[in-house]
């Protein structure tokens, strides 16, 4: 298990490292401005749905159906083709009416910055497309267990929205975000490519091809209605994130300018642990929970979990107390250069540190929401995301109007919060208390007070040291 974690944490890492690096270009060359909120407006969107269809819902739901299947290759063939066509109908609804849809996003807009975003909406969207057949595709792959490629495949986005702000780094705002919006689809295609090589190598491709063979038949079709059953409630669970990230971004349009830009630089570096290590070590334990409930080993399931409890809580922890106590000096170290000032550094730290408070709730819901999925608790886990949901909305009307965008981020981690209590509940409190008893928990307790010294130090020192 600890191979998958390292090599999924190993792809997943380059791939936020330079995700970084282009965020970073990216603040140079736009600042936190009108332009960037805009272009930031234009990609929520296709990342909105890819999260909620693509990513989680998707492999959640279809992976303990392709374990359980009899007919691997025509189940996977029919399930590509289904949401395929669904995903290509939507992309050409929205370059008909891209007005319509960015205004659903940023309903406090005008209608110049409705109109200069909406083109770019209409591109950007297209990029679902590509990333659910490379969802569809590392899926497969994580059946088999190989990771990095997923994991790994981000990158070319990245490398491709590098190359087009410098080759338009003295170009005006608005060619650089057309020119960061066509980039984003030439990624796309690169990932894609990736995939299908993996495929290849894997050997996995007899499956696609058997898949296109051979017909459905009816237990096949049972098997498709299975997956439905499981892929709504899915839906549900996986969309309440997205839908509180697409709320606050729309309430961020309300407040002063530049507060779309701060939720969004303050999330990709708390995204960063969270990828790294919440995303990493659960998607890595998925298949191998999914496989150990079907063959009915709950011993082997729980010795996983608890082996992943410890770890994604020790590297968890690590993360909170640096992204707490070094808010600000990490945020002018990767951002604080040409249009992104000193202002700006302030704010986006501040919203930093409310979105590390949740850090440790949203790594262990996530953990213990991948264990009712494998065990086919999909609606549980769709009711206990749709509480959390409405308490983080309640709490994000509440704390933006004394807090602004830092009043968004803790509303997200205070849901965070309500999610990960509910979901222990539901698996079960006497093995959340059992995880605890171990003797990791003293080793936890030490270090965290050892390490909250060592960062609070490095702090006051490095604040003197910029400013």
């Amino acid at each position: 298990m600890f191979k998958s974690i390292f090599s999924n944490s190993f792809g997943i890492l380059i791939s936020r490292v330079t995700g970084l690096g282009r965020d970073i270009m990216m603040t140079s060359a736009l600042g936190a401005s009108v332009w960037s909120d805009v272009f930031l407006m234009a990609f929520k969107f296709p990342n909105l749905f890819r999260r909620i269809f693509a990513e989680g819902s998707f492999t959640q739901s279809f992976m303990p159906s392709y374990i359980a299947s009899n007919q691997k290759s025509v189940f996977a063939v029919a399930i590509f083709i289904r949401f395929m066509a669904f995903i290509v109908a939507l992309s050409f609804l929205v370059t008909i009416f891209p007005g319509f849809f960015t205004k659903l996003l940023a309903w406090d807009w005008g209608k110049e910055l409705i109109a200069q975003t909406a083109p770019l909406t209409a591109i950007n969207f297209w990029y679902l497309d590509l990333i659910f057949i490379v969802t569809f595709l590392g899926t497969l792959l994580q059946h088999k267990e190989h990771f990095f490629t997923t994991a790994f495949s981000t990158v070319w986005l990245n490398i491709a929205m590098i190359v087009a702000l410098i080759l338009f780094t003295n170009s005006d705002p608005a060619t650089i975000v057309y020119a960061l919006s066509f980039s984003i689809l030439i990624g796309g295609l690169l990932q894609v490519a990736t995939h299908l090589y993996a495929i290849r190598k894997q050997g996995l491709m007899k499956i696609l091809i058997g898949g296109w063979k051979y017909r459905r038949t009816k237990d096949v079709k049972a098997e498709e209605k299975k997956f439905s059953s499981l892929f709504f409630p899915s839906v549900l669970g996986n969309s309440t994130a997205q839908i509180a990230s697409f709320i606050d971004t729309s309430l961020a349009s309300f407040l002063a300018a530049g507060s779309v830009s701060y939720l969004f630089y303050a999330n990709r570096i708390f995204q960063l642990p969270f990828a790294i290590i919440a995303l990493a070590i659960t998607t890595a334990l998925f298949p191998k929970i999914a496989k150990a409930i079907k063959n009915d080993n709950h011993t082997l399931a729980y010795e996983n979990l608890h082996k992943s409890f410890w770890l994604l809580s020790a590297l968890l922890g690590l993360s909170v107390l640096g992204g707490m106590l070094l808010a600000e000096p990490i945020i002018w170290l990767l951002f604080e250069r040409g249009a992104f000032d000193i202002e700006d550094t302030r704010n986006t730290a501040d919203v930093l540190m409310m979105y590390m408070v949740g850090l440790i709730p949203f790594g262990l819901a996530k953990l213990f929401s991948m264990y009712l999925y494998a065990m086919h608790k999909h609606l549980m886990a769709a009711k206990i995301a749709v509480i959390s949901l409405v308490v983080n909305v309640i709490f994000s009307v509440i704390l933006m109007q004394s807090m602004g965008a830092a009043g968004l981020a803790l509303a997200g981690s205070i849901g965070g919060a309500v999610q990960m209590i509910l979901t222990v509940r539901e698996v079960g409190w006497k093995l959340f208390f059992d995880l605890l008893k171990s003797r990791y928990s003293l080793y936890f307790v030490a270090g965290t007070a050892a390490f909250g010294a060592a960062f609070y130090a490095l702090n006051d020192f490095l604040i003197h040291l910029i400013r």
